[in-house]
């Protein structure tokens, strides 16, 4: 690879991997979606230092070009994050559920206590 490419997958490593950390520390992101971030960046810089292992993963994927299995990684990521995301969605679409049906219910139950309130 390159001195020049080199330098700089490594500083937009460093650069995810520290704005991730600035992220979580400012709590503008939670931890729990910060690891797949952070591992990101950990690989970027991984395999800006140690371009054989970019060589050899994609040599082991059947890939010709060491870009097509950047590609695939960033797919995967994204497949990963969406599917993070589902999951989340999903939970919160649950307890929504959930809160919407307990607060219909304390509705109902002080209705009833203001209407027999009035009746006494």
């Amino acid at each position: 690879m390159p001195l020049r490419q080199k330098i700089f997958a490594l500083v937009v490593g460093i650069s995810v991997f520290l704005f991730i950390l600035e992220m979580v520390r400012r709590k503008k992101l939670r931890e729990e979606y910060s690891w797949l971030w952070l591992l990101t960046g950990m690989g970027i810089i991984v395999l800006a230092v140690w371009y054989d292992l970019l060589l050899f993963v994609s040599h082991f994927i059947g890939a010709v070009v060491p870009t097509t299995t950047l590609f695939i990684f960033s797919l995967v990521f994204l497949l990963l994050i969406s599917l993070q995301f589902s999951v989340k969605i999903s939970s919160l679409a649950d307890q929504n559920k959930k809160l919407a049906q307990e607060l219909a219910i304390l509705r109902h139950e002080m209705e009833e206590m203001q209407s027999e309130h009035l009746v006494d």
